[in-house]
């Protein structure tokens, strides 16, 4: 049994929530759980995302839950707020003075040339996916735990498995190098205890 030394990411959406979706925030956020949370909401488009932003973030600061802010680096300057987990593309377009404004930029990653290239350009830390199979990638081959390894192995900012994780496997990732994994539905849906 590993010590948990580890980070626990919960990644959000709505659409996976059995209950009042701020309720559920405002558990996950109170959780001595959960390190970070991770305000995806990919499928709203900006003006949504940053009214929705805006209500999530009250309640993280009230429980002093560190949250990042996903894709929308405007949204998160217009909230004050410079914490962003990008996609790989979009943290290759921005500009060394964007990121300047950024104190914790995260990426996701898919490919150890990914993961080196994003740490060479300043990232905070990555995500490093899909390490097991998942419904959110239904019909693609994970990358398994050799793949976190190597990734790991090579990295100096921090890795956080992402894609499959749950209670029974996140240990092996640990194992394996990573230090922490990402979790979508076992903490959305209410399923897993806090």
């Amino acid at each position: 049994m590993i010590m948990c030394t580890y980070k626990k990411i919960c990644i959000t959406n709505r659409k996976l929530v059995k209950e009042p979706y701020f309720e559920r925030i405002e558990k996950l956020a109170a959780s001595k759980e959960i390190d970070m949370i991770i305000l995806r909401e990919k499928d709203l488009p900006e003006t949504e995302y940053e009214k929705l932003a805006g209500e999530v973030l009250k309640i993280c600061r009230k429980y002093d839950q560190l949250c990042m802010l996903h894709s929308f680096t405007d949204v998160a300057r217009r909230l004050d707020h410079p914490y962003i987990h990008l996609p790989m593309q979009l943290f290759l377009h921005m500009t060394q003075e964007e990121r300047k404004y950024f104190k914790k930029i995260g990426v996701s990653t898919h490919s150890l040339e990914e993961a080196l290239t994003v740490q060479e350009m300043g990232a905070s830390y990555i995500t490093a996916s899909h390490i097991f199979a998942t419904a959110c990638k239904a019909g693609l081959e994970p990358k398994g735990l050799e793949f976190l390894k190597e990734i790991t192995r090579a990295m100096k900012i921090d890795v956080y498995a992402l894609g499959g994780i749950h209670p029974d496997n996140m240990e092996q990732c640990i194992e394996a190098g990573a230090d922490g994994v990402c979790m979508m539905s076992e903490y959305m849906n209410g399923d897993l205890q806090l």
